[in-house]
Order: C-alpha cells, then structure tokens, then sequence
C-alpha cells in the first residue's frame, strides 16, 4: 500500500481488484513480478522435468524424439499460455482456473468452475508428486555412488517423504523466506544449465556426431509404430512445461496482479523453452554409452552419462547441481499447489473446506493446505513400490489434469467472443483463433497420455493414469450429481465491502 492509500484508508488498486472480485486480501501482497516469474519458472525447472523423464524419452524415440519434441510442444504450450494469460490478467485471483471457468461459462457455470477445480487439484497434487519424486530418484541415485545407499523403490519414497516433509515445513515460514528461495532458484537454473552444458561440451574426449543427436529415433517400448511411439515421447515435453499456472495462483500476493501475472506465465514459458533445449542438446551429445545409461544401476539414466562423460568426481558435482534445482522445484510446487488448494477450499469445493481453508494469522499463509498438498503428493507416487512404470504414470497424471484445467477457461473464453471483458494484458484480434488452437491440442494430448506406454501390457507396465483420474474425477462427478450440484454456486464472494475491510483489519492487527 502506498502512502496515499495510507493516509485514506483506501484500498490500493491490487487489493481493490480484488474486492471487485469478491474476496478480502488475507494474503500478504509481498511478491514483484520477478518473483511471480520466479514462482513458475521454477515449478516448470527444466533440470527436473527435463533431467527426470530423460530416461523415459531414450526409449521413447529417443534422441530424435526428444530433440525435435521439445520445439513442436514449445510451440502448443506457448499457444496455451497466451491464452491464459488473458484471462488471468481479467481475473487475478489465487483460485485461478476454477474461477476462471465460473465467470466466463455462459451457461452452467458452477458445473465447468467444479470440474475445472478437480482437475487442476489432481494435476497440482500429480506435478509435486512428480517433481519432488523425481528429485528422490536423483538424490537416491546420488547416494548410491556416494555412500552405496541402494536405489531401491523402498529407499526412494522414503526420501520422498523427507523432500515433502521439508517442503512442507519450509511452506510453514511464510511466503517471504519461499520467494526470496525462488528468487535465488531461477539464478540456480539458468546458471546451472550454463554448468552442466558448458563442461559437457569441453570435458568428454567425444562426443556423439549430429546425426545422432537430430536424427536417431530409438524405440524400447515393444511396441511397432514409430508414429506412435514419437508421440508417447512427446510426454516429456509436455510435462516439463508445466506449472506455470502458478503465477495466477500466487496473483493475490503479487503487486500489479493484473499485468505481472500474465507476464510471469508466459516468461517463464519462454525462458524455459530456450534453455531446455539447450540442456536437452548438451546432454544428448555427450552420451557415451546409450545402453549403459539406459541400464544404470543409479535407475537416473541422466546420472550414468555425466560419470561416463566427465569421471565419477564431475559427475557427482552435475547431479548436484540438478538435485539443487529440483528440491527449489518442490518447494515452490508445494507453494502454488497450497493456494489453489486454500481458494477452493473458500469455495467450499472440498471435503474438509474449513480446515484447508484455515490461514494461519501469524504468518498469513495457508498452511494446513500446505500439509494437504504435501501428503497427497505421497499418496500418488506410492505405487512406485510395486510399479516400474508409476512415475510415467504420476507425470501423465500431472500432464492431462492441468493440461484440461488450463484449456478450460480459454476454451470458455473463445465461446465468450467480444463479450470477454479484457484485462490491462490481452491479446487482442488474435485471442479466439489461438485459444482454438490451444484447445484442440490439449484435446489430442488428453487421449495420447492416457494410453499404454509400454508393451505388452502388464501390471508393471500398465498406465494407471486413467484409473486414478477415474477414481479422483469419478468421485468428484458423484459428489456432485448426489449433493454439491444443489449448493456449489461457483466462486463464493466473501461479504460486503465493509465485511472485507473488516477481515483485513483482523489480520493486520494479528500480524
């Protein structure tokens, strides 16, 4: 609040939007644009998403695959952004695609603002499973060449539980100590990826030739198509670019909401696309032994090529380094999963609401949302124990749910036409053909990670993504049909504007 306001005892215009929104400013409004940009940057981390599913992408087409997927998908996802970027800047809110939805659906709309609600939840809880899951792998990979800590299933989600419990506990301190984190994480990234790429191209005494790093389609998957086949690899991309959603949810504590959180979207989209492909270039080149990396006792394919390429000293100090990344990467998934998690509990949309809705007065942060995210993510990575495959499955999961939830409200907003009121950040003449665009694709990737990505199928091959959307969504859908159709309005405006003006001074004075 700057002085003016001070002195009136008027509302700045960030917490004025807000009001006009329906909701009280109980999140402490702390954040810059940098650090909205921070936020999402780090939750997509090219040195997790990337570096995790790399050994995914070696048997799913391979080099090829990965090489030339990583622009085809950029450019969808970018697509996908721009869209919702629009209506994040007419709509910043921490609830985000779920209020989205409500506003703009014409007809229905606390039907589209409930399942958009779900499938965000499912995709947020899936992405810090998968991220926070695949710096366990690294982590244990690390340890095993250290202190010859087995990768095992078992060991792997007991340090997964250590990451989250640490995630959750760092969440507890407020969201001052966590932006200044992510500030340093996107110093950590960029530098990082200048790293791990700049001594893999001086240190190996070979690298491997251009047509194999461009060309090279590999397929250990069993099954016969390579179309298919390059399509199922293309789920490397399409995860990693993901949570940049993150910047609408963090919106209620972010200053110039309307403008810097539609810049943070697509930014970090951007910025990720152009170093990930640098990361996945640098590294493909460096391979030494594909088999070998494939097989590695480490179970981090990622792992085995910086020892091969660069000795077991080198190597270990890389692996560092991307383990770094990817605990900044839980952290602030942990974050923006926590808000969403807190502004659809205000709703009501959950069970339990009034506990994960409960702010905590000391540091304004909502941390019994923090522990929910934190213990659902642990929940869904636990088939890894019995599963091979289960971490493709968690990736797809985090992939269509917040893919879907994404879509929606651009989608909505194409149906809207020149009935959408704009925000200061918009996209014009161009804003229905790029959401058809966008919505069509998301369409495709809805089917293509939902089938079988192995052959043949069996129980440690088995995608059991469509299970645990049929089990989560299913749910959500009886819910709904038995009991929330019949009191769920949407988006639930706190009070009058003296009723939030009244929230806020509790607050303040607590503070």
């Amino acid at each position: 609040m700057d002085v003016s306001d001070q002195q009136t005892g008027q509302p700045d215009e960030d917490s004025a939007r807000l009001h006009a929104l329906g909701y009280a400013q109980e999140l402490k409004r702390t954040m810059s644009a940098f650090s909205n940009f921070a936020v999402s940057f780090t939750i997509i981390s090219i040195l997790s998403g990337c570096l995790t599913l790399y050994g995914f992408g070696m048997k799913t087409g391979g080099p090829a695959a990965m090489i030339w997927g990583w622009p085809l998908v950029g450019l969808f996802v970018v697509l996908v952004g721009l869209g919702m970027a629009e209506v994040c800047s007419s709509y910043p809110t921490a609830g985000g695609l779920y209020y989205w939805a409500a506003k703009l659906a014409t007809r229905n709309g606390p039907a589209w603002s409930w399942f958009t609600g779900w499938f965000n939840l499912i995709g947020q809880i899936a992405v810090t499973a998968g991220i926070d899951f695949g710096a366990a792998l690294f982590l244990n990979a690390f340890l095993d060449l250290q202190w010859g800590f087995s990768a095992t299933p078992g060991h792997t989600i007991l340090l997964l539980a250590i990451i989250l419990v640490v995630h959750g506990v760092l969440n507890t301190f407020g969201v001052r100590a966590v932006a200044v984190l992510n500030s340093v994480s996107v110093w950590w990234h960029l530098l990082g990826v200048l790293v791990i790429v700049g001594v893999l191209v001086f240190v190996p005494a070979k690298h491997q030739e251009a047509s194999f790093v461009f060309g090279s389609f590999v397929n250990q998957t069993g099954w016969g198509s390579a179309p298919y086949v390059f399509l199922l690899g293309l789920l490397l991309a399409q995860y990693t670019l993901t949570g940049y959603d993150a910047s609408a949810h963090m919106t209620e504590e972010t200053k110039n909401a309307a403008k810097a959180g539609p810049r943070g979207i697509i930014n970090s989209i951007l910025v990720s696309l152009v170093a990930g492909w640098i990361l996945l270039i640098g590294l493909t080149f460096a391979i030494q032994d594909y088999d070998g990396a494939v097989n590695s006792a480490t179970g981090v394919p990622p792992a085995q090529i910086f020892i091969d390429a660069t000795g077991a000293v080198t190597g270990k100090f890389l692996l560092l380094i991307c383990i770094g990344a990817q605990l900044f990467c839980g952290m602030a998934s942990v974050t923006a999963n926590s808000r969403m998690i807190y502004a659809f509990a205000r709703d009501g949309a959950i069970p339990g609401s009034k506990i994960w809705h409960n702010i905590n007065k000391r540091t304004q942060t909502p941390t019994n949302a923090v522990w929910l995210a934190a213990g659902g993510a642990l929940v869904l990575a636990l088939p890894y124990l019995w599963s091979a495959t289960a971490y493709a499955a968690v990736t797809s999961i985090a992939t269509v749910g917040l893919y879907v939830a994404y879509v929606i409200p651009v989608f909505l907003r194409v149906r809207r036409g020149d009935s959408f009121e704009k925000g200061p950040w918009n996209l014009g003449r161009w804003g229905k053909p790029i959401g058809i665009v966008a919505t069509v694709w998301v369409v495709v990737i809805f089917v293509l990670f939902m089938l079988p990505q192995a052959s043949p199928v069996t129980v440690d091959t088995f995608n059991y993504t469509p299970i645990a959307f049929l089990v989560v969504l299913g749910g959500a859908a009886l819910w709904w049909v038995l009991s929330a159709r019949k009191w769920f309005t949407g988006p639930k405006v706190q009070g009058s504007a003296d009723e939030l003006a009244a929230v806020e001074k509790e607050l303040k004075e607590l503070g």
